[in-house]
This record gives C-alpha cells, sequence and structure tokens, in this order.
C-alpha cells in the first residue's frame, strides 16, 4: 500500500471522534489505527465500534480513547509481522472473521494492512438484494407520471443504478426487484442484469404488498437478505452492516439514521397547575427509519401472505416474538428521495461529489 493510502487510517489517542470517522469515511475500509507519533500500534477501531459510540449518543468531540474503553473486544487486537504470506493472512482472516490486519515490524510499527479486498479481489457476498422498487411516488408528481421513481435520473443515471452500483461494489451479485408501477420500465432497463454486473430477477405485485409483503413470496432464498427502498441514495457500506448484523447475532437489523428538530419555542415543564421550568428552544434528537434493511431468511417466516405488510409492522412483530432486532446508525452520505426539494438535493450533491 502507497505511503499516501496508508496515512488515511491513522489516529491518535486524542483525536476526536469525528475525526475517526472522517478517516473511516476517507479510506472505505472499516477501520482506523489508534497509533502514537511513531505509529507503534495501540489498538484499532471499527466501524461497528463507532456506530455502537453513536448509539450510546457519545459526543462527536469526545476522543479516540473513549471509543476504546468501550471496545466489546478483549486483548490485543489482531496483528500479524510484515512479510506474512497472503495464504497465511487469508487464513488468519476467515479464522477471527476479520476483514483487515495490521502488519508490524519489530517494534510494533505499522508498516503495512493487509486488506480482505485486496488479498480476494473478487470477493462475492453470500447477501441477497432486495429492491422495494413498486411504490406510486405519488409526492413526486408530476415526475412520476411518465417514469417510476426509482427510474428517476440522478446525475444522469437512475436512482435504481446508483443502488445496483452500490450492490456490486459490495459484492452483492444476486439482487432482485419488487415491482409494480411501471414496473415494465425497470424490467426493460435492467433486463437479466448483466450488463451491470448482477443477476436480476423480478417480483410482480399485483397489488401493492407493503415494504416487506413482497419478501414472502420470493423463491430459493436461503441466504441473510438486504433491503432497501429504491428511493434511498446512500454511501453506506454494505459490508460493516453485515458484520455488524453478525457479530450482534441479529435476526434483523435495522439501519437508521440520527434526525434533529429544533423546537421553535420555549418548553414549560408543569407539575399539574405549577410550573417546574422551561427550555428554551430545544434541539430534540432522534434516530429514525433509514428504510435500509438486514433480516435472516427465516424471518420470512412472519410475514402474512396476500396482504399489505410493511417494513414497521414486521419490526414490531418480531420485537413481540422477543427476536433479536438491533440498530444500525447510518454516518455516511443518506438522503430519501421522497420529495421535490429532496430530489432537487440529489441533483445538486451528485453535481458537488457529495454521493458518489
Amino acid at each position: 500500500m502507497r505511503g499516501e493510502e496508508l496515512n488515511s487510517f491513522f489516529v491518535e489517542l486524542d483525536t476526536t471522534v469525528q475525526d475517526v470517522l472522517f478517516r473511516i469515511d476517507r479510506n472505505r475500509q472499516g477501520i482506523a489505527l489508534v497509533a502514537d507519533s511513531k505509529r507503534r500500534l495501540i489498538d484499532t477501531l471499527t466501524d461497528g465500534d463507532l456506530r455502537r459510540a453513536i448509539l450510546a449518543r457519545i459526543s462527536l468531540s469526545a476522543p479516540a480513547s473513549e471509543l476504546l474503553k468501550r471496545k466489546n473486544r478483549k486483548g490485543s487486537p489482531l496483528t500479524a509481522r510484515a512479510g506474512t504470506s497472503n495464504s497465511e493472512l487469508l487464513r488468519l482472516m476467515n479464522e477471527h472473521g476479520v476483514r483487515h490486519i495490521p502488519l508490524l515490524d519489530a517494534t510494533r510499527r505499522v508498516v503495512d494492512i493487509a486488506l480482505l479486498t485486496e488479498l480476494a479481489k473478487v470477493q462475492e457476498s453470500n447477501l441477497r438484494g432486495v429492491v422495494m422498487a413498486g411504490g406510486l411516488g405519488t409526492r413526486l408528481r408530476p415526475l412520476t407520471e411518465a417514469l417510476p421513481k426509482p427510474m428517476l435520473p440522478i446525475g444522469g443515471r437512475p436512482i435504481l443504478e446508483h443502488i445496483v452500483e452500490q450492490f456490486r461494489a459490495s459484492g452483492i451479485r444476486r439482487v432482485n426487484f419488487a415491482i409494480n408501477y411501471k414496473g415494465k420500465m425497470i424490467q426493460d432497463y435492467f433486463g437479466d442484469g448483466s450488463r451491470f454486473g448482477i443477476s436480476v430477477g423480478y417480483t410482480q405485485e399485483d397489488q401493492p404488498l407493503g415494504t416487506a409483503g413482497a419478501l414472502r413470496s420470493l423463491k430459493d432464498f436461503n441466504e441473510p437478505i438486504l433491503v432497501i427502498n429504491g428511493d434511498i441514495l446512500s454511501r453506506m457500506d454494505f459490508n460493516a452492516f453485515f458484520d455488524f448484523h453478525k457479530e450482534h447475532k441479529a435476526q434483523m437489523t435495522v439501519a437508521v439514521r440520527l434526525h434533529e428538530v429544533r423546537v421553535p419555542y420555549g418548553l414549560v415543564e408543569t407539575d399539574g397547575v405549577a410550573v417546574t421550568g422551561l427550555i428554551e428552544k430545544p434541539v430534540i434528537r432522534h434516530f429514525v427509519n433509514a428504510g435500509i434493511y438486514l433480516l435472516n431468511s427465516e424471518v420470512r417466516a412472519y410475514i402474512p401472505a396476500d396482504r399489505r405488510f410493511d417494513m414497521t409492522d414486521l419490526i414490531e412483530l418480531l420485537v413481540q416474538q422477543k427476536c433479536t432486532v438491533v440498530s444500525f446508525p447510518i454516518l455516511e452520505y443518506w438522503l430519501d428521495v421522497g420529495r421535490h426539494s429532496d430530489y432537487e438535493q440529489a441533483q445538486e450533491d451528485i453535481r458537488c461529489g457529495r454521493i458518489f
């Protein structure tokens, strides 16, 4: 790895959480190396470590040392000596379920990092992708009178093509489109998917089945399923999403996004008729559903056949059934292209290079 590329992995103990996020987003490998001024390795911070910290509401101005205190792992990070063979590195990655191993010299100085994406250039994911592409797109009329919403162009290419490219780049080669409104336009454009480096199947909804209903009718699905709404643009790392899902032994993982609402008035706290306090124009922060889900194939058994059933219904049912449902905060770019203002924002973001 070239020196400039390796530089993008390093942080120090006093580096802020915000800057660690920036490093991981920049290197696109899901890891940062915590080292001293001589690049002697102290520890590693993974994408999952950061997302758990965000869920715990750790301040973005907190130091990396605070993140290290919260790590799940016991003991030292997995490392190897510089010069270790590729076959041995692959063996270690498979044995420990990791995608990267820092390579150290005799003084524990980091001289390189072994990446699964480099050692196994064509790493096909055992995830199956599903895109919910059957919505009417009523809020985007009149644009959706001629095109289904997932086919609206962003930067000269349909939204759905951007999603497909993200699947392909993550190693997801088998994709299913759940279609309804103007679905033939999607079929005519993507065909069997070979032009885009994937294999595409189609599920035609004769009536809208909701964001989960179409999953029930999918055939021959034994692998985990990554589901995304057909109007979502994101730089989210799907491999990190899958790693997080497996690490937490979840049956379903829901991608979430931190959303802020500024209340334009001062709030009055009361106890009966008595005023107990005032909060001037507070900002309320909460995680919202980001329209991206990962679920084990057996979860489809909970989805009723032949009637509308949304992902929110499925989440509530799984929680009631005591299944393991976890949240995964999106730290990267994310936009739900549901309104005209969102569509205009997406066009501006792709012109400025904020999306891809």
